[in-house]
């Protein structure tokens, strides 16, 4: 014990001799997303959980649709619980507070925007966003049993309703959520669902842009925004690249490509990758495929940005979740790994 005593006291003694900068140090955070479309997958949820609360999680990250579509609900209301209630919502508030590690949620179609589609009782999504927006986003920090600090849009002057937006800073790398969802982004449908869609946009544009902003300042090392839909990056690819994507899933190439609601979004995020010159990681759900790429080109060069790396996390019926380590150290900065739950996975 003496020598313990000695080696805390040479160390104390040597940094207020010579006082180094802090480093940035290795962390890591989960990235989940599309969960609990059932009772069967609620219990694969609390599986999950229990595995990550094992873990040294800085926080996690998941990216919406927290309950089923109003659709399959219908056809078998006795395998899935009723959704878009604010008694369903207090049960996934729940579950998220046993998170061991600070967690942050951006919210998916499922949990609003596809709640027109509830015959009984039937519901207004734009009440069920309130509805979401108070109850899973708390001033000023974030959710789990430890909490995280975090910034929201909300204080921001003219996007006060875009409470869900959120922003933190973590050992040197900049966080970042923003509000885009499927079903086409909530477009399409009505007036009043259109208008929503056209304000979420502007705020989310305005957020990126900050958030690329701060991830320039020179002691920051990359960037990660994180949010629900599937942007559609294949939509600015080359007549080529497109075609060899396509066939490569056995399809063809369409003639004309439809126009998508994330056009403009997708179109910042290219602008501001000219040049940025760090890691930056996209985090997505929607269309419940596991996959890790580059999916973006650059305009200037025609060739795929290689320090913007696109992750998609799991999603029903796969209950598992993602592991990312931020190591300073390396170039590349984010090391990510599928972390299968073995109770899980049927194939076992």
């Amino acid at each position: 014990m003496p020598v313990v005593r000695l080696a805390a006291t040479t160390a104390l003694v040597l940094s207020l001799a010579a006082p180094a900068a802090a480093q940035p140090e290795v962390f890591r955070f989960g990235a989940i997303g599309d969960t609990s479309y059932s009772k069967r997958g609620e219990q694969e949820f609390d599986r999950m959980l229990d595995a990550m609360n094992k873990e040294k999680l800085a926080f996690i990250v998941h990216v919406g649709d927290f309950q089923a579509d109003p659709r399959p609900y219908q056809r078998a209301p006795d395998r899935i619980t009723r959704p878009c209630t604010d008694e369903n919502y207090a049960r996934v508030l729940a579950t998220f507070q046993r998170s061991a590690a600070p967690f942050i949620l951006t919210p998916g179609d499922n949990d609003w925007t596809d709640c027109h589609l509830l015959k009984d009782p039937a519901v207004d999504p734009l009440d069920r966003l309130t509805k979401v927006r108070a109850m899973f986003f708390p001033d000023g920090k974030s959710l789990g049993a430890r909490t995280l600090p975090v910034q929201s849009q909300a204080s921001d002057k003219g996007f006060e309703t875009f409470r869900e937006n959120l922003s933190w800073t973590y050992n040197g790398v900049v966080f970042a959520t923003f509000h885009t969802v499927g079903s086409n982004d909530n477009t399409g449908r009505t007036p009043e669902m259109d208008a929503e869609q056209a304000a979420r946009t502007a705020a989310n544009l305005a957020w990126i842009a900050k958030a690329f902003a701060a991830a320039r300042a020179p002691d920051i090392k990359g960037l990660v925004l994180v949010t629900q839909a599937n942007v559609a990056f294949e939509a600015h690819w080359s007549a080529s690249l497109k075609a060899r994507y396509v066939r490569s899933a056995g399809g063809t190439v369409p003639k004309e490509a439809s126009a998508s609601p994330y056009h403009e979004l997708v179109s910042l995020v290219a602008s501001e990758m000219e040049g940025f010159g760090k890691p930056a990681l996209f985090i997505h759900g929607d269309t419940h495929l596991f996959r890790l790429n580059n999916p973006l080109p650059s305009r200037k060069s025609g060739r795929f940005f290689q320090n913007l790396t696109r992750l998609e996390v799991f999603g029903d019926p796969d209950t598992h979740w993602v592991r990312v380590t931020v190591d300073p150290a390396n170039p590349a900065l984010f090391t990510i790994e599928q972390m299968v739950v073995p109770e899980n996975d049927p194939n076992r």
